[in-house]
This record gives structure tokens, C-alpha cells and sequence, in this order.
């Protein structure tokens, strides 16, 4: 089984620097672009996928919409786990707005967010999940960056750490009870095009 870690396109909060969470902001036409560009590297890869699935969040739903369309696979509905941690009073600002109310520790705070942990949680109950249910099959998931960090670091330690950047790509191979990393946080299909 494989699974591809796709990051959601670009939104206007992304080009500010905006903490999103899970406030429902949806893709900008630039992220609509890099979703296209995404779908028509995954119709020329090597792997072939069976479905999509995404967050109920607008930015992912769109993201994962387009790639469906574009490869005529199936759209599963939404998954509830898949979506972008809480980030509390944090959500809606920017890294000065943040440093300002709250000092450079803002993130050692309780300030509303879900922890680390329970994403971690809902994350690997996804995958065991997937992996039960679609063992067959190789799955697309579109996800959000704190989510997929989590994830990362649920599953590989401290070994992948650099920010997940939008339409990142990341392919994941189950063999036996282990999930092995054969892409990791490719923009490829962005940066040969500049976008």
C-alpha cells in the first residue's frame, strides 16, 4: 500500500503568514494553479492512485477536488481526523501579532491549541485505519502542514523536520507493520514551473 501527504494549495493567509487552524479559509487562485500542477505530475508518475481523501476543510476539499477530477479517481468524503489542528486565540494572526500578546513562548503557552499528542493520535488512527481498510489500494490524502508534521514526527522521530510547504508531496510505503518514506516534502512540480 501507498500513500501520498499532500499539503493543501496556497490561501491569502498563507501569503501573510496567518495561523489558519481549522478556520475555513479557502484556496487562492494561486493555490488552485499548484493543485493543477500537482495533478498533471501524479497523471504522468510512476504510481497509479485509487482515491483521495481530505480534510472537511474548504482549502484541502479544493486541493483534493482537483487532483480527483484531473486523475478520474474517486473522491472519498471527507475525514474529520485529516483536519489542520486547533490553534485557539492563536488563529487569525501573524508572527508579530503573536509575539506581541503573548512574548516568543507563545507556543509553550495554553492558549486554546490542541497538543501534539492528540494530533499525533488521530493521525496514526487514520493510517492504521487507511491501511486496514484500503490495504489494497494507494490512497492520496490532502492534509494541512501542522497536521502532516505531526504525523512526520509520530512516525520518524526527529528525522524529517523542514516545514511543510504548500503542495508539498510526500509518498509513503507500508511494508509489514512499518510505513517507510520513498518521497519526502517534493515541490518539484512548483519549482520547475516558478510558481
Amino acid at each position: 500500500m501507498l500513500i501520498g501527504l499532500i499539503r493543501h494549495g496556497q490561501t491569502d493567509w498563507n501569503l501573510i503568514g496567518k495561523i489558519q487552524g481549522r478556520t475555513d479559509i479557502p484556496l487562492n487562485e494561486n493555490g488552485r494553479n499548484q493543485a493543477k500542477l500537482l495533478a498533471d505530475r501524479l497523471s504522468q508518475d510512476t504510481y497509479t492512485w485509487d482515491y483521495v481523501i481530505s480534510s472537511g476543510l474548504q482549502r484541502a476539499e479544493e486541493t483534493a477536488s482537483i487532483i480527483a477530477k484531473s486523475l478520474n479517481i474517486p473522491l472519498l468524503p471527507p475525514d474529520g481526523r485529516l483536519i489542520e489542528r486547533s490553534y485557539g486565540q492563536v488563529e487569525g494572526t501573524t508572527q508579530e501579532e503573536r509575539v506581541a500578546r503573548w512574548g516568543d513562548q507563545w507556543r509553550d503557552q495554553d492558549l486554546g491549541q490542541e497538543t501534539n499528542d492528540e494530533v499525533r493520535a488521530r493521525a496514526m488512527q487514520f493510517l492504521q485505519d487507511m491501511s486496514g481498510q484500503h490495504s489494497n489500494s494507494n490512497i492520496l490524502m490532502v492534509s494541512h502542514g501542522s497536521f502532516l508534521a505531526q504525523l512526520y514526527l509520530a512516525l520518524f522521530q526527529e528525522r524529517f523536520q523542514e516545514n511543510i510547504k504548500n503542495l508539498s508531496f510526500t509518498v509513503l510505503e507500508k511494508r509489514d507493520l512499518q510505513w517507510s518514506p520513498i518521497l519526502y516534502n517534493c515541490t518539484r512540480h512548483l519549482e520547475e514551473t516558478n510558481v
